[in-house]
């Protein structure tokens, strides 16, 4: 696996970003996307529907916009994961301690309740309350998978033999990284 100051060559143009929730994987898949001025799609937004449904169509859309020459998102949903995998050409896989994670998840979860912030088609967080009445509460589900990438993520080595895969274990680490991409390309 790749660290933060290793050059890529050629540039990443089908990028993966890679992590737990909470890492800030769509915050950086975007700085990733400006660095080399490449269009991000959010994932999330395309898989969630009015009510938090799954919308039909997101297979559909995420194999129509993996199928453009250039493109940057993350590496989320069980339906998408192989397809996403399969026409990477770079993963990014932010593992951060566990405790960081938990806290970012916590803090972006209050921080989306109390301001209401709408997010993918009208969709808002839910009541705090229901962190202990619904098991898939996106905290609850956080402290659920929090290890699942460091269990999915090098199994790519195998599964995935083509994907470079960049492992970033701290936030200096990520910025450090996004710089390079950035400065690399002038």
């Amino acid at each position: 696996m790749l660290g933060a100051d290793d050059v890529l060559v050629p540039e990443p143009r089908r990028v993966l970003v890679a992590g737990t929730t909470g890492v800030g994987k769509t915050t950086t898949a975007g700085r990733i996307g400006l660095a080399l001025g490449i269009r991000h799609t959010e994932i999330d937004s395309i898989y969630h529907g009015p009510d938090w449904t799954p919308r039909e169509s997101f297979l559909a859309e995420v194999a129509a916009y993996t199928s453009e020459p250039t493109w940057v998102t993350e590496w989320q949903y069980t339906l998408a994961r192989d397809m996403l995998a399969a026409r990477a050409d770079t993963l990014v896989w932010i593992n951060l301690p566990v405790p960081v994670a938990l806290w970012r998840l916590v803090r972006r979860t209050l921080r989306r309740r109390l301001r209401r912030t709408p997010l993918w088609n009208g969709n808002i967080e839910p009541p705090l309350w229901t962190f202990f009445s619904d098991p898939g509460h996106i905290v609850r589900w956080g402290i659920r998978v929090r290890h699942e990438s460091r269990k999915r993520v090098p199994a790519l080595v195998h599964t995935a033999p083509h994907l470079r895969i960049v492992h970033l274990r701290t936030q200096r680490e990520v910025d450090r990284f996004v710089q390079h991409l950035a400065e690399r390309r002038g």
